[in-house]
């Protein structure tokens, strides 16, 4: 048994205390929660339950057995079509191909930027958990688009305030199953786990809030080109947000889409693309806006449904 204690990080503030310390330990959702029914996990020197909420800056106490995996090893890869967008003594943003995760976590066994950076040489910052350093946001592995990873600490506690306060413009554009009304639009719904499927999100009752705003940019027989810009950053709040309007991500069949006509259109993940990223240098404050092209499988996907009834 060894006891585990560290500050409840910002990025976990209203969490469950059992879903927390699944990420916090790489740990499964139901053993953190058995950890916590047996009195092993405790907040500010208290006994908490694994319902009950994480504050940020509280310290965590966690017993947990010599068994339980508490780091994830950080592989070093080459990920080819990964590109550098920019890279400067502070940052360095890439754009990132489908079927990379921003850093390792348990069960992936797959590439990830942080992985791919130290293949190339990078040294980035050290701030974060081994294996997610330098890391201020994130992109699901099913998702393409720009990241920046801080690569100097000065960076990284920048680059994170501006996340957190959302003075980062994130633009992505996504094509989406019908016909969205009205054609410009908030979606401001909360979001959270899903009710029967741990590892899947939806708007709750009980979540956090999140906001995005969307405008459509081309109609389809069968879809809609979307921009849209970020308020909040939670997980798969994209993919969530228009599902819940019924208009999935086409090729999203996690969250409801189609699978013929993902099939029609030769794609096997969501049609999601980081498109623009832009934000305040932390080493000179100028204002710093980068952009990215459409990948091979979304840009066929998208000409496949624009030809089909020309």
């Amino acid at each position: 048994m060894s006891r585990r204690s560290l500050p409840v990080p910002d990025g976990l503030a209203g969490e469950r205390v059992d879903a927390g310390l699944a990420r916090l330990l790489g740990l499964s959702r139901t053993r953190a929660a058995e950890l916590a029914a047996e009195g092993a996990v405790r907040l500010d020197g208290r006994e908490v339950g694994k319902s009950e909420r994480l504050v940020a800056g509280s310290w965590l106490e966690v017993d947990v057995p010599d068994a339980a995996p508490a780091t994830v090893e950080v592989v070093a890869e080459p990920v080819p079509g990964m590109g550098i967008v920019h890279d400067d003594e502070d940052l360095v943003v890439v754009d990132k191909p489908v079927g990379v995760a921003a850093h390792p976590s348990p069960g992936w066994t797959g590439p990830t930027v942080v992985g791919a950076l130290a293949a190339a040489g990078y040294r980035i910052s050290t701030s974060g958990a081994a294996e997610r350093q330098g890391i201020v946001h994130r992109l699901d592995a099913g998702t393409s688009g720009l990241m920046v990873v801080a690569k100097s600490e000065t960076a990284y506690t920048a680059l994170k305030r501006a996340f957190k306060e959302r003075t980062v413009e994130k633009v992505y554009h996504a094509l989406v199953q019908g016909h969205p009304e009205p054609t410009t639009g908030t979606i401001d719904a909360p979001i959270g786990r899903h009710p029967s499927s741990d590892w899947k999100f939806a708007v709750t009752a009980e979540g956090k809030p999140s906001v995005t705003h969307y405008e459509v940019l081309e109609m389809l027989p069968a879809a809609s080109l979307v921009e849209v810009h970020l308020e909040t950053g939670r997980t798969h709040q994209i993919r969530v947000h228009f599902s819940a309007l019924r208009h999935p991500c086409v090729g999203d069949l996690t969250y409801g889409a189609d699978p013929v006509l993902a099939s029609r259109v030769d794609l096997s993940r969501q049609w999601l693309h980081a498109m623009r990223l832009g934000f305040e240098h932390p080493g000179t404050g100028q204002w710093l806006e980068l952009a990215s092209q459409y990948p091979d499988d979304l840009a066929h996907a998208l000409d496949v449904l624009r030809g089909a009834y020309a």
